[in-house]
């Protein structure tokens, strides 16, 4: 068996509803559940749970040793922030193999730091980037191109061969923003070298469609797929996934933080590291990592100018 047409019971149109909802590979279909395959296409539980079966005894699902795990992790690469301080928060940048994502008030650096990334991760490895290409999905109409060229020139680079390099897509609703990163794998997959996939926002979407208590459940559903489809990529395809994300204001909170993430626990397990990003004095902005599983709690400042993110 190789295509999804192959398992039981799934046919060519079948296939095409899973492709257009992000199981696109007998992997995303071996981690889901009978009940959820039911409800996104419509088929009966028992046919879901067929088709499931069977995509397992196709798949490798065991264990692997450390040592072997220890190899794979020698492939991670580090795209630099701009900042020395913020690369030192994070261990050396921005790894592949792992989502990280940054949340924040309006105005505290979040999409400037994707800007930035998208150019570095062009330069070449000795520089702090990965020779490579971007993926650039906007969902709030913040992606300018002008100011790619800005920080590209600012960096001693030319700026028409770093636009090229950056594939950008307007997401206008959540199952588009679902599409778009199926798209991405597609991309990697016909051989364009893709090492950093950026998704500013991640959560507006989301959030705008799905208001009330009683819609909560199908959007973290919908949520977890698309952040598993894009953990996938950052681990079959050795890519650094950065994404930005909302904050909302906690009244209540008289000892704790009054902003907090939105997106839930199923975000909060999902991301690698995870960064809350402030403002401070005139351009000077503040990053404190609040989550790493190798990192300590800290904070770092840097500071948003013509080049994108520089220290202050």
């Amino acid at each position: 068996m190789k295509n999804l047409e192959d398992l039981p019971g799934i046919g060519e149109k079948t296939a095409e509803k899973l492709r257009e909802v992000g199981f696109d590979d007998f992997m995303s279909l071996a981690v889901a559940s009978p009940t959820e395959i039911s409800k996104t296409i419509d088929i009966s539980e028992a046919l879901a749970a067929k088709a499931i079966q069977a995509a397992r005894a196709n798949l490798d699902m065991g264990f692997e040793t450390a040592e072997k795990l220890l190899e794979k992790r020698k492939d991670i690469g580090f795209i630099s922030t701009g900042s020395g301080n913020l690369d030192k928060l994070l261990g050396g940048g921005i790894q592949t193999q792992a989502l990280t994502e940054a949340h924040g008030p309006y105005g505290s650096g979040k999409t400037q730091l994707g800007l930035t990334l998208s150019v570095i991760v062009q330069k070449p490895i000795e520089q702090g980037g990965l020779s490579a290409k971007v993926a650039f999905i906007d969902t709030e109409a913040t992606f300018r191109p002008e100011r790619i060229a800005q920080i590209a020139k600012a960096h001693g680079m030319d700026s028409k061969k770093v636009l090229e390099n950056i594939f950008v897509a307007r997401a206008y609703n959540s199952d588009h923003q679902m599409l778009l990163a199926n798209k991405i794998g597609e991309l990697i997959k016909t051989g364009e070298n893709i090492k950093l996939i950026v998704v500013d926002s991640l959560m507006g979407h989301f959030r705008a469609e799905y208001t009330g208590r009683g819609t909560l459940a199908e959007r973290q559903q919908k949520l977890n797929r698309h952040l598993h489809a894009l953990l996938k990529y950052a681990d079959q395809f050795n890519v650094a996934i950065y994404m930005t994300n909302q904050v909302m204001s906690r009244p209540d909170s008289f000892f704790g933080p009054s902003m907090q993430a939105v997106g839930g626990h199923v975000l909060a397990h999902a991301s690698t590291y995870r960064m809350f990003f402030r403002r401070s004095k005139g351009n000077k902005r503040v990053s404190r990592l609040i989550d790493a599983p190798d990192l300590p709690e800290t904070e770092a400042i840097f500071e948003l100018t013509e080049s994108g993110i520089e220290d202050g």
